[in-house]
């Protein structure tokens, strides 16, 4: 038997090929070696802090002299909790730098450069703490500043 003469019409395209041709991919957000990728407001540092786990339960070493971490001395310290969904902000600091450690939940650290003489002037950086990886952080002097509770825990 022959084939029919009848033209073949194009399938329509389906939701998949829609889809896929709309999608734009994620830009780098961590390099090869591990590392975040991102530009960080001028005078921010980040230091991991390892937490150290035994049978007994963990130890996190929060701050230490000897890392030379900040050239200011440690001269106070608070501690802080954000309700889930809330953000505390917008803040600056004229005289001092402020460090943040989070030992639970999720925190995203919003900066606004308004310094002249910067590299990052007039640059939104925004960073994620965590307990899950906890660091240290700083926050310059005369950075705008805005912190998120991104979790689900004060």
């Amino acid at each position: 038997m022959g084939r029919s003469s009848q033209a073949i019409e194009p399938a329509e395209p389906n939701l998949l090929e829609i889809t896929l041709a709309a999608a734009k991919r994620d830009a780098q957000t961590v390099l090869p070696s591990g590392d975040l990728r991102r530009r960080l407001t001028e005078g921010v540092k980040i230091r991991d802090l390892p937490t150290i786990p035994d049978q007994r339960g963990t130890i996190t070493e929060l701050f230490d002299s000897r890392w030379d971490f900040h050239p200011d001395p440690m001269v106070f310290a608070y501690c802080f909790t954000i309700r889930p969904g809330y953000v505390k902000g917008w803040n600056l600091h004229k005289a001092h730098e402020d460090r943040y450690v989070v030992l639970q939940g999720e925190l995203e650290v919003v900066y606004f450069d308004p310094r002249p003489g910067s590299s990052t002037y007039g640059e939104v950086c925004s960073i994620v703490v965590t307990g899950h990886r906890r660091q240290i952080v700083t926050v310059p002097s005369w950075v705008w500043h805005a912190d998120r509770n991104i979790g689900n825990v004060d």
